[in-house]
């Protein structure tokens, strides 16, 4: 015997598959979106009033947004740039801003390390 299979191209469970056995399939619609490439998607919903179907659909070839209308498809995203924090706090403040704040920073800094320094030299002396 070549094989360890009795019943050759078969596996378990395998079987004719009717309506009978699987139930009856819910009706159906198919919705064509096209992307700004110009490839067409055609998914399949159930036909329900209390389905909504989506106004976009991802192209499973380019990712792109898809649309209902072929000759106005959605626009591709806008990638913004990765921005650092330092780009988004110059967006918030001007220089004159970040300047003052430094001035800021660094009086309150002076302050504190002068009053441990003489709190040092006072526990020194007593």
């Amino acid at each position: 015997m070549a094989g360890g299979s009795a019943i050759r191209g078969s596996r378990v469970g395998a079987g004719p598959m009717g309506e009978e056995e699987r139930g009856e399939v819910a009706p159906r619609v198919t919705i064509s979106y096209w992307c700004v490439n110009g490839h067409e998607t055609r998914p399949s919903f159930v036909d329900d009033p209390a389905t909504t179907v989506p106004l976009e659909w991802d192209c499973p070839r380019c990712g792109l947004p898809a649309g209902t209308d072929a000759l106005n498809p959605p626009a591709p995203p806008r990638n913004e740039p990765y921005k650092t924090h330092l780009a988004y706090v110059k967006e918030r403040r001007s220089d004159a801003d970040g300047a003052q704040l430094l001035e800021e920073a660094l009086a309150a800094l002076r302050a504190r390390r002068a009053e441990a320094a003489e709190a040092a030299a006072a526990s020194r002396a007593a």
